[in-house]
């Protein structure tokens, strides 16, 4: 759905519960949240991912814990790190949670950064060569289709290698978990749109301005159509960073010290927000939609998830309803 109508979704605060509790995060919370989501009639729900460099709880045990506590709205990763993971295991948890949520799970993925020490530590630590991360997720998104086709799969690839191996079950949803791939504008990038092409069912995109987003999508589609697929099949999704507050000056201070708290520092500076201007917030939701977005994602950056999840509810969602 494009124009003045896209899908409206929000990210779930798993790591903002693990900066908020430490060593004993308020899980509760996300359940909470998802099902206040439900309620107000928002489209989707979604979790991030870290190992070690950004601590949260885990997304896919997290999506199941949220699949069991509500009915309609849909769950998604924003992103998951696949390159962490061996493709059999993911393709079958995967697939477990689309069973569990009767076929609501969408997986955007995303090679990830390694910008930061936290991140090159994080790499390592799961014994992943940094430099191998792309041909890694190609490689466990050709498996993981396979695994859900339910014919058993024989793979050899440069990074995974083996024979005759069935999940033994198929997710919910036939032929498969939709795979998105983040994709994105600027330097280092130019293998993206080609990929999503190639491999997905759609893209997702952070970091971009409006007009960086259609540019992109452009780029997506020509390459669709340079291997005779339709980019009709291809959903895209905007994920943005906000913050909703009757006081926009209290709201940019919080969004502010909030994004930096979570990262260390505030990488994107103006990309990201409006913070603390509902009518900024409505406003760029409209024009990632005019942009050619089907689905607008949003992420709270505030210390109070319910009461941004109520202003959302209140003075967002009329908007596009």
């Amino acid at each position: 759905m494009t124009g003045d109508r896209p899908l409206l979704g929000i990210v779930l605060p798993t790591r903002g519960v693990v900066l908020a509790g430490g060593d004993s995060p308020d899980a509760g919370l996300i359940v909470k949240m998802a099902r206040l989501a439900e309620d107000a009639g928002v489209d989707s729900v979604w979790v991030g991912d870290s190992l070690v460099a950004k601590p949260r709880l885990e997304p896919l045990a997290t999506l199941a814990a949220v699949a069991v506590s509500t009915s309609r709205v849909r769950l998604g990763t924003s992103v998951l790190l696949p390159a962490l993971r061996h493709p059999v295991l993911l393709a079958q948890t995967a697939a477990t949670v689309d069973q569990l949520s009767e076929g609501r799970l969408t997986l955007a993925m995303g090679v990830g950064g390694a910008f930061t020490d936290a991140q090159q530590n994080e790499w390592a630590t799961a014994g992943v060569e940094k430099r191998t991360r792309a041909t890694r997720v190609e490689e466990i998104v050709e498996v993981m289709r396979g695994l859900w086709s339910g014919d058993p799969v024989t793979f050899h690839g440069k990074h995974f290698d083996f024979c005759d191996v069935s999940l033994g079950y198929r997710p919910y949803q036939r032929p498969g978990v939709p795979i998105l791939l983040g994709t994105h504008s600027g330097e280092g990038r130019d293998r993206q749109p080609a990929r999503a092409a190639r491999l997905s069912d759609g893209i997702i995109s952070i970091s971009d301005s409006p007009e960086e987003f259609a540019s992109v999508r452009a780029r997506v589609a020509e390459e669709a159509v340079a291997i005779s697929r339709s980019p009709d099949e291809l959903r895209s999704v905007y994920y943005m960073t906000v913050n909703l507050d009757p006081d926009a000056a209290r709201g940019k201070e919080e969004g502010v010290r909030w994004v930096t708290d979570y990262y260390g520092l505030n990488f994107w500076g103006d990309r990201w927000g409006p913070y603390g201007d509902t009518e900024g917030v409505i406003e760029r939701i409209r024009k990632f939609a005019a942009a050619g977005a089907d689905e607008v994602i949003v992420r709270f950056a505030s210390y109070d998830q319910p009461r941004q999840m109520e202003l959302f509810a209140e003075r967002v969602l009329p908007a596009f309803r």
